[in-house]
């Protein structure tokens, strides 16, 4: 299809063209955008109908929409924006430019004005920030029929009509009622009578985090944001919730492998950018890795008289960072799916230990075994082994430990994850390891 795209437009077959594209997806158009010059995108752009050309740009990323900003007219950018959906647009504002944003405010009318600067007011990850106005209410009063006449009229511009929602004269949200129920109900009923009054919501300052927890923990596919007095200012869908856990996901993932979370996509960043979120944690890694120098120094004279010990330095510290790096991300991720509790870490501690047991035993025999085979002393065989078993059982447990210990002083549990876990244990397998060679060879 991309081929066929570039044929068009190297041939000016822009009716052929713009017939082609009508048979697309949205969403299909965006990812071609992707791999096309920014001046093929724009021309493509251009041929789009006005409301299909907004669900395209819904999809496109952040530095995409700069472009078509930056090359297009603004009454086609102001058509534009008209047709996206409201939290679409609200997305749109709050990566662009203050001039554009000042362009596309001057514009709009005073309500509308009012809306889009309180919106943009809200925290950056607030519930606030994700909710939508473009939502369906209904009074109590009204019978099926008048509802669905209701829907029906003002259904065209909402981005779901699946969940309507019941208010009172003050807004005061009341009830919420299924598309599925009002279909399937006698319409002389009044809504009063079928609507559901046991609701979930949230408020416009909830975190984020805390809206993906309820809608995995009550399977929702909508949440109401209310205010303190318990009026609807808006509604949550679930298409923004998994945009949510995209970006939650990949954040913990940048902070696992200790670097500075970022917003931008990694080919549309400067190389700069990239050397400055990674080199922070990894300086304050390098640093702590004196501890481990001077452990090593400490005990010269025991690596100088049995060169095995040293060689086996490598081995110990690989494995029991590695041992760590399992359960720290299992526990990282059990807490971010909401399965480990703060309250949780004394059966953490508990499982992890005999998880420990059983790993640090069996890769304790196998390389006693591997030593011996391989000519090395039973005493060097055994300190190898022994320390083998400890410092993973060590690893384990601090691995499964700290990252609840970060949740409990309201720290991110990721940053407990790989290099940081590695750092700690290393400094711990070198003392358990010069300390037992020490007293078991005699130094």
């Amino acid at each position: 299809m991309l081929h066929k795209i570039l044929e068009l437009i190297e041939a000016k077959k822009f009716a052929a063209l713009k017939e082609e594209l009508k048979e697309m997806r949205a969403v299909d158009i965006a990812e071609i955008f992707e791999e096309l010059d920014v001046k093929y995108c724009i021309i493509i752009f251009r041929l789009l109908p006005k409301d299909f050309a907004a669900d395209v740009f819904a999809y496109l990323s952040s530095q995409q929409r700069k472009d078509i900003v930056a090359a297009i007219h603004e009454k086609h950018l102001n058509d534009i924006i008209d047709e996206l959906y409201f939290d679409d647009m609200i997305d749109f504002l709050e990566e662009m430019p203050a001039n554009v944003v000042k362009r596309i405010l001057l514009t709009a009318s005073d309500e509308e004005r009012k809306l889009i600067n309180q919106f943009l007011n809200y925290p950056e990850n607030s519930a606030g920030s994700l909710m939508t106005i473009e939502y369906v209410d209904l009074k109590k009063e009204m019978t099926i029929k008048q509802a669905l006449d209701h829907i029906k009229k003002t259904g065209v511009d909402k981005e779901t009509i699946y969940t309507s929602y019941v208010l009172d004269e003050k807004r005061k949200l009341e009830g919420i009622i299924s598309l599925r129920k009002l279909v399937l109900l006698d319409e002389n009923l009044l809504i009063s009578d079928v609507m559901n009054d046991d609701f979930i919501t949230t408020t416009t300052f909830a975190d984020q985090e805390e809206v993906v927890v309820l809608f995995k923990k009550y399977d929702l596919l909508t949440v109401p944001v209310v205010d303190k007095e318990g009026r609807l200012v808006g509604i949550i869908t679930i298409d923004d919730i998994v945009d949510v856990i995209d970006q939650e996901n990949t954040e913990d993932f940048q902070k696992m492998a200790a670097m500075t979370p970022m917003d931008e996509e990694y080919l549309n960043s400067s190389v700069f950018s990239l050397a400055r979120r990674r080199i922070v944690w990894l300086l304050i890694l390098m640093i702590t890795a004196t501890f481990t120098e001077m452990i090593i120094g400490r005990y010269e004279e025991i690596l100088t008289a049995v060169a095995v010990l040293a060689a086996s330095i490598p081995m110990l510290m690989d494995t029991a960072g590695n041992a760590g790096s399992q359960s720290s991300t299992l526990i990282i991720r059990g807490i971010a799916l909401g399965e480990v509790q703060l309250t949780d870490y004394l059966k953490v501690f508990f499982k992890e230990f005999r998880v420990s047991l059983i790993v640090g035993a069996s890769l304790a025999i196998v390389n006693i075994t591997r030593m011996l085979v391989l000519g090395n002393p039973l005493n060097v065989s055994f300190t190898v082994s022994i320390t083998l078993l400890l410092t993973i059982m060590m690893a384990k447990m601090v691995g499964g430990t700290l990252p609840i210990i970060a949740k409990k002083l309201k720290l991110d549990p990721a940053i407990m994850a790989g290099p940081l876990i590695t750092t700690i244990v290393d400094v711990m397998a070198l003392l358990v390891y010069f300390n037992i060679a020490g007293a078991l060879i005699g130094f």
